[in-house]
């Protein structure tokens, strides 16, 4: 990985945590421990992992978990159940299952070639590649962002749906004659799409505006956003590529950049119409917090 040396330190902690975790069969720290081990603020933990590594905490345990069964069944000549419970499944059934979709092989079938069994070995030894190792360099600001206040919807559903729930924030601006006075389009990820279910993913949807706000009907709600220093990233082409650009951000431009993450959320402003403008040159901006000098 092209991540600065002095970061992988910490992602080796957090994943030999884990490690011992699997061994042993022990219960999995959470992620403030995990946090604590990395050295990492647990507000930006789960965030930073990710991008760091290509692949969340969850799909960590998952692959260490494979890994400890395919050593099981190279080195011992153990039954399956046996394999399976001891590497945390709770059947041999479970194993299985999880070997055919992974490795479209059997239990049977690595262990009668071992070449393919040593080939999964090794790559189940080390995370995915992260995404965000493949994108073209991108262009960073750090830059203090004043205080400023929203009219936020929550959405819960698909990112590709988001649509319908700014088009609300619209409609009320425009039942209060305040169309006019719309300044931004702003939003807030509460949860990572390419991750997450669209039934469990929320984003705040908000808009700012230029003028004095009315009292908001259930369920828009004002939010304070506290501003301060942040690294702003602009990204040029499908929305929907935001949480990868993040990923870039966090993983390549953040270690070399003598710069810490502020416990704060970050968010996009997203400066074109998706309806109006082409995907290929979309623009958004994203505003990641950051500790200021010498705080």
């Amino acid at each position: 990985m092209k991540a600065q040396a002095s970061h992988l330190p910490k992602l080796d902690r957090v994943i030999a945590s884990l490690q011992q975790a699997v061994a042993s069969g022990g219960p999995l720290p959470d992620l403030d421990a995990l946090a604590a081990v990395a050295h990492y603020s647990p507000y930006h933990f789960h965030r930073v992992y990710r991008a760091m590594t290509g692949e969340t905490v969850g799909r960590t345990v998952q692959r260490l978990r494979l890994l400890k069964a395919l050593q099981r069944l190279s080195e011992s000549d153990a039954s399956v159940t046996e394999i399976a419970l001891l590497a945390g499944y709770d059947t041999p059934q479970a194993l299985a299952r999880v070997l055919r979709e992974t490795l479209d092989a059997s239990p049977t079938e690595l262990r009668s070639d071992p070449a393919l069994l040593a080939r999964h070995m090794q790559q189940l030894s080390r995370p995915a590649l992260a995404t965000a190792e493949r994108m073209a360099p991108l262009s960073v600001e750090v830059m203090t962002l004043e205080p400023f206040e929203v009219v936020a919807l929550r959405a819960q559903g698909a990112f590709d749906d988001l649509d319908g729930s700014f088009g609300e924030l619209f409609g009320w601006a425009a039942e209060q004659g305040l169309v006019e006075h719309l300044q931004q389009l702003i939003g807030f990820p509460l949860g990572d799409h390419r991750e997450l279910p669209a039934e469990e993913l929320l984003f705040d949807c908000a808009v700012t505006l230029d003028a004095e706000l009315p009292q908001l009907p259930a369920p828009l709600q004002r939010l304070q956003v506290a501003g301060g220093t942040m690294a702003r990233l602009r990204h040029v082409g499908s929305y929907g590529q935001l949480e990868d650009a993040t990923d870039w951000l966090l993983s390549q431009w953040l270690p070399g950049s003598g710069h810490a993450l502020r416990e704060a959320p970050l968010h996009y402003h997203f400066l074109d119409d998706p309806e109006h403008t082409p995907e290929a040159i979309l623009r958004a901006d994203v505003y990641v917090p950051l500790v200021a000098a010498g705080g």
